[in-house]
């Protein structure tokens, strides 16, 4: 995995680096910029819905959640898709007043200012950390297991996660429209598979279409099944909000980030419905079916499939891939502008001068990443090592929901365009409802190690906020830098 970062250093144009000081020439220069116009609304809507990764999402969440919630468990997802709603307003009218590759840091910035932005962004990389491993070693797990299936052969999936990760940064350090077209084609390539296996399954079981999934009281439990399986139908969304992160390299992004975030958010709210709907029918609305199986979708699709759902498998992968290359994308480049405006070290805001990429950002992400994999997933099972990591990532991401809720708010608070719905009923209405999968999250009782990950978060919040107040001391003009480079401005 060393290959990623081996090259030379490119001489880059000196930007704004913490510690240049006021009296540098860096502190002067103009800052780094990305290429400005790849993408226009298909493309970054194509980009999201690849990062939300509709298989990899369904296939590893709905177990838990049909566990929980039982027959009715596509009412559990419906509860997630509002909550996610509201908070993807907040990002959008953020985007529509100041879009900012910064995306979260900046916005916080501009709301709750530069220690708190500062905060966000190291909050932001410790907690992304787990979330990318668990996308690196889940694409060399997933890979491995079809190997093993289908061609008899053993590789592990520790080798195929390097070799995967080495193929995605030569996408993603050639362009965001290059890499996003790769993540577009295997994206709808998994969408095809699971609409064609979907309507399979419903052919098959076509005497026996109900509307109990939708009915209430076939709920596990009651309301607390629905509330048990809530923060992971919310995980199962993550992605949505890494439309704003491609702000400066799209077309309009005033217009075109909103757009994007709530198309994104309304298709896939769509698409888990019609999984969980065909998935809970193929059970033959058997909760214990559901509830049992490792990847319900593959356990139901196999006895109708036959040795067809080698498809199946194989819409897995692209989904994970293509999930890879969109999050590395998005999720860098919040990096690379923390880098770039001083608040995270000056070395991830450099660009490469052939393709206008943030390249060190990108090489660190899957760095970092997979080495995380391979040191903490080793010697396990992936499936098991993608739920603990990413339940470790979900934490601090949704602390961030909370915190940009409240920027908005503080924001727009004496704007003379300022509109009480948009910018403060529904931001305090997206504090609420993150609120309860939040609890269920970090609540005494969990198993291990998910009982830790609660105190990990607090650990990744005090070491953020010493680096903020240090920083902060250090750098007088921080303050002037935090959002300071808006995506279609000069």
């Amino acid at each position: 995995m060393g290959s990623i970062t081996t090259d030379p250093p490119e001489p880059v144009t000196p930007s704004l680096f913490v510690g240049a000081g006021p009296d540098s020439d860096l502190a002067s220069a103009k800052p780094e910029r990305l290429k400005r116009g790849q993408l226009s609304l298909p493309g970054v809507v194509a980009s999201t819905l690849a990062n939300i990764a509709p298989a990899m999402s369904f296939y590893f969440g709905f177990a838990l959640i049909a566990y929980t919630a039982g027959v009715a468990s596509p009412l559990t997802i419906i509860a997630a898709m509002i909550a996610v709603i509201f908070v993807g307003n907040t990002l959008a009218q953020f985007s529509r007043l100041t879009p900012s590759t910064g995306s979260w840091v900046s916005f916080i910035g501009k709301g709750l200012g530069p220690v708190a932005a500062t905060m966000t962004a190291a909050v932001y990389v410790l907690g992304l950390m787990p979330g990318a491993a668990s996308l690196m070693g889940i694409q060399g797990g997933w890979l491995s297991d079809i190997f093993q299936k289908y061609c008899h052969v053993d590789v592990p999936w520790q080798l195929l996660s390097v070799v995967l990760a080495l193929i995605v940064y030569f996408l993603v350090a050639r362009g965001v429209s290059l890499s996003t077209k790769a993540a577009g084609a295997l994206f709808a390539f998994e969408v095809a598979i699971l609409t064609v296996v979907c309507v399979w399954i419903l052919i098959a079981d076509r005497g026996h279409l109900l509307l109990t999934p939708f009915e209430p009281s076939h709920l596990a439990s009651g309301w607390k099944g629905l509330g048990l399986g809530f923060p992971l139908a919310i995980y199962m969304f993550i992605g949505w909000e890494n439309s704003a992160a491609l702000a400066e390299e799209t077309n309009q992004p005033r217009k075109n980030i909103p757009k994007a975030i709530f198309s994104s958010i309304g298709f896939m709210a769509l698409f888990y419905i019609f999984l969980s709907y065909a998935t809970v029918v193929g059970s033959n609305y058997n909760a214990n079916t559901l509830g049992n199986a490792t990847v319900p979708f593959i356990t139901v699709a196999q006895p109708i499939l036959g040795g067809a759902i080698i498809l199946a498998y194989l819409a897995g992968f692209t989904s994970i891939m293509s999930s890879v290359i969109a999050a590395v994308n998005a999720q860098s480049r919040v990096v690379f502008s923390a880098g770039r405006e001083g608040m995270l070290p000056s070395f991830l805001g450099r660009v490469s001068k052939k393709h206008r990429t943030p390249s060190v950002a990108l090489g660190a992400y899957l760095l970092v990443g997979t080495a995380i994999a391979l040191w903490w997933g080793w010697s396990m099972n992936t499936v098991t090592f993608y739920d603990e990591s990413a339940t470790l990532c979900v934490i601090p991401i949704i602390l961030i929901y909370f915190v940009v809720n409240a920027s908005l708010i503080a924001y727009t608070w004496k704007r003379p365009d300022r509109s009480v719905w948009k910018h403060t009923v529904l931001p305090v209405l997206g504090i609420a409802a993150i609120a309860f999968p939040f609890y269920e999250l970090v609540k005494p009782g969990q198993p291990t190690p998910y009982d830790l990950f609660p105190y990990v978060t607090l650990v990744f919040v005090a070491v953020a906020l010493v680096h903020a107040l240090l920083l902060r001391r250090r750098d007088p003009k921080l303050a002037e830098k935090v959002g300071s480079l808006v995506a279609d401005e000069e």
